[in-house]
Formats: structure tokens, C-alpha cells, sequence
């Protein structure tokens, strides 16, 4: 196992006594890709201040014997669960990650701890995956470049005519070819009055002349995320449009020349919201500015008025204001960032000024 995974367990048994525990169960998919290194499918992870256990069944044998001698692989079959071994351990307290926790599982452990020692321990990892290493921020660049790729060509194939499903299909379909492995998420591809929904899923709507078009895609390559929005006008934009498209960008330039380790994640946010507020857009723009990238599409840390954090170097976030006017359009600019102490390392490429498909 790589030397800068192993030291991932070291960091987690440090924080024990933060948390009261002796023990940590980890059930959440990308805590366990983080923790060892492979695909969290049907797995639990148990560490304890002096070893650590991945507990899975026949299935996974192989997959999970190359986390050996830094693992100990523990399969279970008919007649002997996780349970059982945790039982086994004889512990004291465990920390669960408890909003990754089903209720059976919690019954379980019930039935082997006093309820006052499962500790709630949901934020442990997800901490130390707040700085990404320069092997993660490589794999992200990676999925990203994919998409810039999937974004060159599908503005040689817009056009009026085509349907938003079509377009979606396209654009997963270039990701594919250029490497993916999977999608982030669902992709995003809303025209006209539906591109005022920033989360809309794509439609049988045809594109015609005078939509928006708004296209939110990524794609995960060895297990890391990517993520981007681009907004283009199908035929001809009007002058509402390409007003409104023109403040999105001025804010999300305005947010990606400013956005700097040691700002607090809600000053970063209203760097672009100001200018849209200014602008008279303020309740068009309802979410936040943006949100961590890495194992998981969104995480830690949240750019918005509801953020916790102070941005720190190599932290991954997306920079994406949006303006979303009910019944008319909507635009969203949205790039994928490195955080620096002098600025950020723009991961996206592509061009942000609008586009019109003729």
C-alpha cells in the first residue's frame, strides 16, 4: 500500500481522543476508498488504536486481499456477520459514522455496546479529505480535462432540433470515450424556460432557436470527481439574455481572479453574489457559490452563506454562480478550482464567454 495512504489510518487514530473513542467503524463508500485505497463496494472498515480490518464477504476476496499485511481481510458467511466479530473485538466505545449508519446496523451494534458508547463520529474523515495530496489533485485534473474534451465536442453538435436527452447522451457518451470510468452525477441538460431549473433533469424538449442551454456534467476517473457548467444561446440570444448570461460571468471571473486560501468560505461566496445582488439578481441566485470535489461529487468544503470553513491550500472547490429568472431562462458559468495561497489553479479550460450555436 502507498506510503500516503497508509498514513490515512495514522491521522484517524490520532483523533480517537477528540472523539472519546477506541475504535472506528467506517461504512460510508468513499471514506473507505479514502482509508484504503480501493473501491468501498460492500465493505465496512473497522480500525482500532492497534490494527485495522476490512470486513467484507467471498465476493470481494481478492479485490480486498491487496490491502494485506496493512489490512486484515475478515470475511463473513452464512451463520457469522460483522457483528460478530465486532463482538469479538470486545471494545469499549466505538465511533460510528452515524448519518452513513443504516438503523439495522445500529441495532446491531446496540445489541453489543450500551448506547451511550456508539459515538457519532461523522466528519472524522471527511476532515483530513479536506486537503487533497498532489496524487488526488492529478486523478481530479484528469476527470476534469475529460470533460473540457466532452464539451469541445458537443458544440460541434448542438443544434435546433435535437432533444436535451440527446444532448446529455452525447455529452456522457464523449466522456466515456476520452476515459471515464463513470458520471459525478446525473448530467444536466435544460433548455429555454427549463434551463431556469438548476437542477433539471433533462427532458424530451427540443432545442430551438433563442433557448438557453445549460449543461452541468463530470465524470469520476480512478475514483475522483469532476464537475462543470457551461451555458451556450442556441440560433441568437436577446439582450435580456445575454445581460443576464454577462453579470453570471462577470461574477464568476470576479469570484475565480479573488478566491484565495485564508478567506472564510462565506467571503468567498459573496465575492460573486454582490455583484449579482448589485445587479438586481439577488433572489435569482439561491444557492451557494460552490462546494468541494474529490471522492464524492459534493463535500466539504461549501461555499455559502451556511459554510464553516476558511479556505486552505489544495482544497478542492467549483466556482459557479447561477441566475435563474421562473418561466424566462437560467444561466450558470461553472469551473473547478485548486486552492492556492495567492489564488486558485483553474482546473477548467473551456471558454466562458457565450457561445452562440448557429
Amino acid at each position: 500500500m502507498e506510503e500516503r495512504i497508509k498514513k490515512r489510518s495514522t491521522k484517524v487514530i490520532e483523533s480517537f481522543k477528540k472523539y472519546g473513542i477506541d475504535a472506528l467503524l467506517i461504512t460510508k463508500e468513499a471514506d473507505i476508498h479514502y482509508i484504503t485505497g480501493i473501491p468501498g463496494e460492500d465493505c465496512i472498515v473497522l480500525i482500532t488504536a492497534n490494527k485495522s480490518y476490512i470486513i467484507t464477504d467471498f465476493r470481494y476476496l481478492e479485490a480486498v486481499s491487496v490491502l494485506k499485511p496493512d489490512f486484515e481481510v475478515v470475511i463473513t458467511k452464512q451463520g457469522y456477520e460483522w457483528i460478530d466479530f465486532i463482538k469479538e473485538m470486545k471494545l469499549d466505545k466505538i465511533g460510528v459514522q452515524d448519518e452513513h449508519l443504516t438503523l439495522s446496523g445500529y441495532n446491531d451494534l446496540c445489541s453489543v455496546f450500551m448506547r451511550e458508547n456508539i459515538i457519532p463520529a461523522t466528519g472524522l474523515i471527511e476532515s483530513i479529505r479536506l486537503i487533497k495530496d498532489e496524487v488526488e489533485i492529478e486523478l481530479i485534473k484528469k476527470a476534469e480535462t475529460i470533460g473540457d474534451l466532452a464539451f469541445n465536442h458537443i458544440l460541434g453538435f448542438l443544434g435546433a432540433g435535437i432533444s436535451e436527452k440527446r444532448v446529455a447522451l452525447e455529452i456522457e457518451h464523449a466522456m466515456k470515450l476520452n476515459g471515464a470510468d463513470g458520471f459525478s452525477f446525473s448530467t444536466i441538460c435544460v433548455s429555454g424556460v427549463n434551463s431556469s431549473r438548476p437542477h433539471g433533469i433533462p427532458s424530451d424538449k427540443i432545442l430551438q432557436k433563442g433557448d438557453f442551454l445549460t449543461m452541468d456534467f463530470g465524470c469520476i476517473y480512478n475514483g475522483y470527481c469532476s464537475d462543470m457548467t457551461r451555458t451556450v444561446a442556441i440560433g441568437h440570444a436577446t439582450d435580456e439574455m445575454i445581460h443576464v448570461y454577462n453579470t453570471v460571468l462577470e461574477a464568476q471571473l470576479h469570484a475565480c481572479e479573488n478566491l484565495k486560501a485564508g478567506m472564510h468560505v462565506k467571503e468567498g461566496d459573496y465575492l460573486a453574489r454582490k455583484i449579482i445582488e448589485d445587479a438586481g439578481f439577488g433572489e435569482y441566485f439561491g444557492h451557494g457559490l460552490g462546494h468541494g470535489v474529490g471522492l464524492e461529487i459534493h463535500e466539504d468544503p461549501f461555499l455559502s452563506f451556511r459554510g464553516q470553513h476558511v479556505l486552505e491550500e489544495n482544497m478542492t472547490v467549483t466556482i459557479e454562480p447561477g441566475i435563474y429568472l421562473p418561466g424566462k431562462f437560467g444561466v450558470r458559468i461553472e469551473d473547478l478550482a485548486i486552492v492556492t495561497k495567492n489564488g486558485i489553479n483553474n482546473m477548467t479550460q473551456s471558454a466562458k464567454e457565450l457561445i452562440i450555436i448557429k
